[in-house]
Parts: C-alpha cells; structure tokens; sequence
C-alpha cells in the first residue's frame, strides 16, 4: 500500500526530530488540506447563493486558538469569530481585519463591548441585560459598528447534550418559545434602528443537517418578521453559526459543506436569494481532518491480561476523548519507531495517556498492531480542539505544533506553528516570579 501524505508527514516528524525521546509527542497539520477545506466552504456557498451576497465565512477561533492558523485562513478568505479577549488579541496578532471579525460570548464584560465598538468589531448581544448595556454605550458613543442579537429557536439537541445549542434550557441566546420572548426580540429591534443583525447557532458534533437547517428557517423567518413590522430592511445580515458535523470514523468527510449548502437552498431559499447578507462560523469541520498528535510509546505492559501502550498523549491534549470517550470517540493508527505503519495483526489493548489518573484512555481495549517501546500512537482528525486546546493536568508542557506539506522533490517540509512549552516557561508561568509571596501573609 502506498504511504498516504500523513504517512510520510510522520515519518518525516521523526527523522527531523519534531518527535522522539526528548520531544515525546506534537501536532502535526497538513497545510494543503486546510486550504482545500476553505476552498470547499467558499465554492459552497457561492454555488448556491445569489451572485453579489456578502457573505463572511468567520473561523470559530475556538477550534484551532493558533496565530499562525488564523493568519493562513485570513490568506483563504476567511475572518474570525472570537469569544474572548484571548481569542480576540490571537485574530488581531494574526492581521484580520476587524471588518472580518465577529464577536460572540454569552459573558461579555462591559470592556469588551466597549472595545469591539471603538475597534469596529460586529457583536453579537447574548441576552437582554447585555442588550441594555450596549444601549447605554451607544448613547455616549454611537456608532455605525454591525450589532446583532443571539436567539435559540429552541427545537432540540442532538445526540451530544453537552454540545447542544437549542435546548430549551441552553445558556446561549434569547429562547424564542419562552413566553413573551418572540414578542420582545420584535420590539427590541423595532426600537433601535442599529440592531441589524440576527444570530442563531443550531450546529455542533452530533446534531444532523436536518435539525441545523430547521434552526436556520426558524432564523430567516425572524428576520422576514421583524422586517414587515419595521416596514423596511432593517435586519440586513443572518449568522446563520457553523457546528457542520465531523466523520471521526473513516477518512471521508462527510458531511460536506456543499450538501449542506444544498440543504439550506431547498429548505429556506430566500435566505441565499440575496434578501440577506450572511455570516457563517464554521471551526471543527475546517481543521478536524487535517490534524494528528504524534505520540511515542513509552513503556508497554499489560495488566489483567490486556496490553497497554503507555504512551505521551493523554487528557492532555485529548479532553474530552478521555472524559467523555461515548461522545468523543477517536481513531489510532500504529506506527513504528521511524514512523512506518505496523502492519501486525491487530490486538486488544489500551491507548493510554502520561497522566495520573486511571481514566487517561485515548482509546480503550482498540484492536491494533501491537504497539511496544518505541513505536508511536497517531490520534487522527484531532486537528481541531484537541493540540491547540491544552488542559494543563500534572503540569504536562503544551506540545509543538508544526504544519507540514510536500516540497517540490517529494518530501515533507515543517514550519512551527507553536514551540514545545519549556520547563522555564511552564514555571514561570505557574507563579514562578512569585515563589516567596505567601510566606509574608499571616506572619504576627
């Protein structure tokens, strides 16, 4: 069987040094398929929607908080969707424009709505009390900056609760089935002529296009709504979210973003006819495929009579894996100490993690290759939430991040995309400057 692009990318990882005895485990991206999902999102939409439809694709900077990652997708037409302060520095340090950003949290402080309007950066309001204070700084400030409110078409989860965004309980948005709520999101936005904007987000993993395109309709008409009642366009642009499932089971992708633009034109086909401009925050889809963590196998044991490959990837790097396995189940691939795929008939054993809790399980009782000392563990299509969203459990350093791609002699070159975290750097990074502080308190 001929190596596939990740194949060689591994390899290449190890005989560079990016991952051995001293560098145990890192994020490996494959630059040329991140682009090739751009590209794809992009050529979707623009098939189905009206020719001359602003559209932003912002990138839910949640999925991948990587400056280098954020300016190449700024390269691929797309902006940012930032929910932090945090995420809100990473996008400016990676040069979106703030035309191209948009800002949702359900916990804005007052600071951070201040400074998304003098920047010029599209909010989102949350929630009514968010909504007042919004009111107060346009009246000491106004400005012309692109204002929405969030609301949640309440319709239902999907098979992950925890990744539900229109429950009828969900933290997020203004629930527009509770009741009197319809009623005030029409008023409010017939008393502030700058409220422009309606966001909704139905996606995440496990819910299927179905429910995402039923919360869109729900959206648009909303919007058709409170337009008639204003008796003009006041409502100029949908966020219409991102959360496009991911196949963590196979390397298709499915769904694709093209299906679900298809969807979308035959369920709700004013919203790309042209009557609104659109904003979509897609994260997981774009990146999951096109990442791996490259971990070396430390030790292998058994215990119980079943083998453990003990290894340098664990709650680390792979949280929710480990915490919610049921949810958040992901692929293993085998390979040897230079990075060959092992071919030896498949075995039972646990995938387990450097952590000191029993539960650090990337993969429980998985039928691989026998893995032993030496060889390394891929974790595939973790190339969103995963590496670049670090649980610092037993003070474990983050680990480098490298994007790769083929050079013209048919290799593999390497740019870093996050250094591996040093001891210096974790230390001073937990109070190190401040060892001393609390000796001095409680003295008599």
């Amino acid at each position: 069987m001929q190596p596939t692009e990740r194949d060689r990318a591994i390899q290449a990882a190890i005989a560079d040094g990016l991952v051995g005895p001293g560098e145990p485990v890192a994020g490996l991206l494959d630059i040329a398929g991140i682009r090739r999902s751009a590209a794809e999102l992009r050529a979707a939409f623009e098939e189905f929607t009206a020719p001359g439809t602003p559209v932003l694709h912002a990138f839910a900077v949640k999925a991948a908080s990587l400056v280098p990652v954020l300016r190449l997708l700024a390269q691929e037409g797309l902006g940012c969707e930032v929910a932090s302060p945090g995420e809100l520095a990473l996008a400016r340090a990676a040069g979106v424009p703030v035309a191209r950003t948009v800002l949702d949290s359900p916990a804005k402080t007052l600071a951070e709505l201040r400074e998304a309007l003098a920047l010029g950066i599209a909010v989102n309001a949350d929630n009514p009390e968010e909504l007042a204070r919004i009111d107060a700084l346009m009246a000491s400030a106004p400005s012309s900056v692109p204002i929405g409110l969030r609301v949640n078409p309440q319709i239902g989860g999907g098979s992950i609760g925890a990744m539900s965004t229109a429950t009828d309980t969900s933290k997020f948005g203004v629930g527009l089935r509770d009741e009197g709520a319809r009623d005030w999101v029409v008023q409010a936005f017939l008393a502030r002529p700058w409220l422009t904007r309606l966001h909704g987000h139905v996606g995440s993993q496990g819910m299927p296009l179905e429910l995402m395109a039923a919360g869109v309709t729900a959206l648009y008409d909303l919007a058709e709504e409170i337009n008639e009642k204003a008796g003009r366009r006041q409502i100029d642009t949908l966020d219409i979210g991102g959360g496009l499932p991911v196949n963590f089971s196979s390397d298709a992708t499915t769904p694709t973003y093209r299906e679900y633009a298809a969807l979308l034109r035959s369920t709700v086909p004013g919203l790309l006819s042209g009557r609104y401009g659109l904003v979509t925050e897609f994260g997981r889809s774009l990146l999951a495929k096109h990442g791996t963590v490259l971990a070396r196998v430390e030790y292998a044991k058994s215990a119980g009579g079943r083998p453990i490959a003990v290894t340098h990837a664990g709650a680390q790097v792979a949280t929710r894996t480990v915490f919610v396995p049921e949810a958040w189940p992901i692929r293993v691939a085998a390979y040897d100490a230079e990075g060959r795929p092992k071919t030896d008939a498949p075995v039972a054993q646990d995938i387990a993690g450097p952590c000191c809790f029993a539960g650090d399980l990337v993969a429980e009782n998985r039928p691989l290759p026998r893995l032993e000392a030496g060889d390394h563990a891929a974790l595939l299509d973790t190339g969103a939430y995963y590496f670049s969203t670090h649980f610092a459990y037993n003070s474990l350093p983050r680990p480098g991040i490298y994007g790769y791609a083929a050079d013209a002699d048919g290799g593999v070159r390497f740019a870093t995309v996050r250094a591996p975290q040093t001891l210096e750097e974790l230390t001073a990074e937990s109070g190190g400057a401040h060892a001393k502080s609390l000796g001095e308190l409680g003295r008599q």
